[in-house]
């Protein structure tokens, strides 16, 4: 009765401004603002199918120059860095053993011409012969180990990499007294995932780019392919061989080699419209559909080239994928798409 009365006094312009905002108030609250977005439209493409592995130079052939037993080190003539060629002298060592050996095998040689002759005429058995004949064998074979142990030679053409005595050092066996290396090729050893087991051919190019030296390209080839899979890696090793005629590779440089397969049709998406998932490793693009809703899709990427990323799966030919906003919507939310 109270609010009757209020009404029955109050203005009839009143009335009707308080019933205007109230209706106002309302419509308000159930108008939904849509999120606005652009989109881009996506197509299939020609994209190269391109891996990249990485690997470490090494020589093509590594040699630890070494003689067979302990020696003392009379002269080394070559050093570090130095070319050499298959069979160069490489060190001399001391030959006191090898004059020794000389002359026991002498002795030896002597001894046994003379039971050889008192054999052929029936004065010495053919026990004594054949007794004397091995102790000459013996003494000739030890004095042909010291005599081709005397000098060191360079079993390949490559470069010195290494030296660890000096003149007049005793060689003891726990380091080579040189160590020679092959640069002209060099290789490279690459582990290549399982998938592309059937795809890597032996004498495929492959590109190798090394970051001592920038963007520039070096040719090699598929040398090697091992026959196994590691179970633990699922990988399989290549072994990629570089001319390196210009010696401009070398051994131990950080190499990436990046293999051709071919190409493949696939869509082509803006890096703008893929979203990594939150505390995964998940990729996912929002496409907009014909309702005025977008939808998530988990994708699949390959290659990236430049600002964009080859689509494996997940986004179909002439979709609509969104490139703004994206990281405030939720599945099936409808949105207002702007130029």
């Amino acid at each position: 009765m109270k609010t009757s009365n209020m009404f029955k006094f109050m203005p009839v312009a009143a009335i009707a401004l308080l019933m205007s905002c109230a209706g106002e108030k309302q419509e308000t609250t159930t108008v939904e603002e849509k999120m606005k977005v652009k989109v881009e439209t996506v197509h299939r493409q020609d994209v190269e199918q391109l891996s990249e592995f990485t690997a470490t130079v090494e020589a093509n052939v590594t040699n630890q120059i070494a003689p067979q037993s302990p020696a003392r080190i009379q002269k080394l003539h070559v050093e570090v860095g130095d070319h050499v060629n298959a069979g160069q002298l490489l060190a001399t060592m001391d030959d006191t053993n090898l004059k020794q050996a000389k002359i026991q095998m002498d002795n030896q040689e002597l001894e046994f011409n003379r039971i050889d002759g008192l054999y052929k005429v029936g004065g010495a058995s053919k026990s004594a012969w054949d007794g004397q004949k091995t102790a000459l064998d013996v003494s000739k074979t030890a004095y042909q180990n010291l005599l081709e142990n005397n000098k060191l030679l360079s079993p390949i053409s490559g470069v010195v990499t290494a030296r660890n005595y000096d003149n007049g050092d005793m060689y003891g066996g726990a380091l080579p007294v040189y160590t020679v290396q092959q640069f002209r090729p060099v290789k490279l050893m690459v582990n290549v995932s399982e998938s592309y087991f059937t795809r890597v051919k032996k004498g495929m190019n492959v590109d190798v780019r090394l970051d001592v030296y920038g963007d520039d390209v070096f040719t090699g080839n598929v040398h090697l392919i091992y026959p196994t899979i590691d179970p633990l890696t699922r990988t399989f090793p290549v072994e990629v061989r570089i001319a390196n005629s210009d010696e401009r590779v070398r051994p131990g440089m950080f190499a990436r080699v990046t293999m051709n397969f071919g190409s493949a049709q696939h869509i082509v998406a803006p890096d703008q419209a893929v979203v990594k998932q939150a505390g995964s490793g998940d990729r996912y693009i929002y496409v907009y559909k014909n309702d005025g809703t977008v939808s998530y899709q988990l994708v699949e990427l390959g290659r990236r080239m430049d600002n964009r990323y080859e689509v494996v799966t997940g986004v179909e030919d002439g979709d609509q994928v969104v490139i703004t906003g994206q990281t405030r919507l939720t599945n099936g939310m409808k949105v207002e798409v702007v130029k």
